[in-house]
């Protein structure tokens, strides 16, 4: 499909890793869930075992594209980067430009730099090919580590790879084995769980998903969106959502049991979404009762979405699971045989 990281030379090269530190803040700018970033970290260890010259570059906070709001720079990441990496870390003001090519020629081999957010730029997330142009300046060998964006079609992913010489990073090849599992060789009974809102981004996937699945449980406002557009599905007598209660924050005993059964039968498990407000300890009762039936199955688990991880992370459940995925939408495309620009341009001849 694509090349990988082994099939590089990788020593005295400089190596633009695309990442994904996109991780949750509180209101003070302090990271509040650092997941992400602790998933990137065998890959950036490998390229400094292997004597690179690493240059991280990654976005942070989709809101602020085109506006350098101190809020959203990389600081707090690269302090968290340089404590799990247990080194330090060089850290950019900027992405692009003169300066920082000057700074990331003179880097040695074996260091780390990290470049300013992404998205400081407009240009980013308009696929700008000039923008592309000016990352590239920056390696001899691109590595995508970032696949929870990999179906945006945005300069640092779809575009930059098109122009060096590029590969999947460790985590990347790790999240494609694992979705694959799910829709290429599932064992049966096989299931999807999926929660949350905004059926418009998930009825794709729902429908995609429903060819391979024995059955698909939805929310509750899920269901009550299908219901009031009309959607139809062609497998629609493996769709369940709990019976009542649509608007409720959180589902009822009724569904949780009727859930718990279903769920007690699968041998392979995909979960992407929340089903209730479970911020509020109030309403987390349904989310943490299909955790709970999920373990208790023993089935092969995929879970994917950032709302699922923060929970899982929350109740202390997440290695019990056999994967989570770091992406949510893009988790989504790719099961639901979207376009995936980000690995369309790995897969690319250069």
């Amino acid at each position: 499909m694509f090349k990988t990281l082994k099939d590089f030379s990788v020593a005295g090269k400089r190596v633009l890793v695309r990442c994904d530190f996109n991780v949750p803040l509180d209101k003070k700018g302090e990271i509040l869930n650092d997941y992400r970033i602790k998933q990137a970290i065998p890959t950036i260890k490998y390229l400094i075992e292997n004597k690179a010259k690493v240059v991280i570059m990654s976005h942070l906070d989709p809101e602020s594209t085109g506006v350098a709001d101190k809020k959203y720079t990389l600081d707090k990441v690269a302090e968290r980067l340089s404590n799990l990496l247990n080194i330090v870390i060089g850290k950019e003001t900027d992405c692009v430009g003169l300066e920082v090519e000057n700074v990331v020629n003179k880097l040695e081999a074996g260091k780390v730099l990290l470049l300013e957010n992404l998205r400081f730029y407009k240009e980013e997330t308009e696929g700008d090919e000039e923008f592309a142009k000016k990352l590239s300046y920056l390696g001899d060998i691109y590595v995508n580590e970032a696949f929870s964006v990999c179906h945006r079609n945005h300069a640092s992913i779809a575009l930059v790879p098109k122009l060096l010489d590029s590969c999947a990073g460790f985590l990347l090849q790790k999240e494609i084995e694992n979705l694959d599992k799910i829709t290429k060789s599932p064992e049966k009974p096989m299931m999807a769980i999926v929660g949350g809102t905004k059926v418009e981004t998930k009825s794709k996937f729902i429908e995609k998903i429903s060819e391979v699945a024995d059955f698909v449980i939805i929310s509750g406002l899920l269901k009550k969106e299908i219901l009031e557009k009309n959607i139809k599905f062609k497998n629609d007598g493996k769709i369940m959502g709990p019976e009542d209660n649509l608007n409720a924050l959180d589902i009822n005993e009724k569904a949780i049991e009727m859930f718990e059964n279903k769920i007690a039968t699968a041998k392979t498990i995909l979960w992407n979404g929340p089903f209730g407000k479970f911020e509020d300890e109030k309403y987390e009762k349904g989310t943490l009762a299909i955790a709970k039936a999920i373990i208790k199955s023993g089935a092969f688990s995929v879970v994917g979405g950032g709302e699922t991880i923060e929970f899982l992370e929350k109740q202390g459940m997440i290695d019990k699971f056999s994967y989570l995925s770091t992406g949510g939408g893009a988790m989504l495309s790719y099961l639901g045989g979207e376009a995936m620009p980000g690995l369309e341009a790995l897969a690319e001849k250069k």
